[in-house]
């Protein structure tokens, strides 16, 4: 008789605590089904996902100083060739510490002279470049001596920087 008191009191338990247990499962699978639902309808097509990536711009994470340097320079020189602007040798200047950020920033600066669309378009060109945090500065000048229809040729002094372990 103890036996099958204890395996009532067994059976009894287990279907009081199965029925819960079955509950939440039931419930935690309604809100998974409406969770996807609601997925599905968010969801873009593959034509607009890749368009969005493409305005997303791209970062490569930093790399050591020496490496860094040089892949920084050496991609910042081709978009500056490609956009055809003239420059003289890019100046580095050296990577400091900034407070609150947890990498160094190095500028580069260059000096040249371009038309003022070749800047525009080497400045809309800029964020492909994986290396490029930020421009930390950009001058624009013209001579003030020539008539305003002939100011076609602009001076740059433009400094970029980009982040160094």
């Amino acid at each position: 008789m103890v036996l099958i008191g204890a395996v009532a009191a067994a059976v009894i338990l287990m279907f009081t605590l199965g029925q819960d247990w079955l509950k939440g499962w039931s419930d935690t699978r309604a809100s998974v089904a409406a969770a996807k639902s609601r997925l599905k309808e968010v969801e873009a097509d593959k034509a607009k996902q890749a368009g969005l990536l493409a305005l997303v711009p791209v970062f490569h994470a930093p790399q050591p100083e020496e490496e860094q340097k040089f892949l920084f320079r050496d991609k910042l020189h081709e978009q500056l060739k490609k956009a055809g602007i003239n420059t003289e040798p890019l100046q580095i200047i050296a990577a400091r510490k900034m407070p609150g950020v947890t990498y160094k920033v190095l500028k580069i600066k260059c000096k040249g002279k371009c038309k003022i669309d070749q800047l525009l378009d080497f400045l809309v060109a800029l964020k492909e470049n994986p290396y490029a945090v930020g421009v930390e500065e950009l001058r624009v000048q013209c001579d003030p001596k020539e008539p305003p229809e002939k100011r076609s040729q602009v001076e740059v002094e433009l400094t970029v920087s980009t982040f160094v372990k």
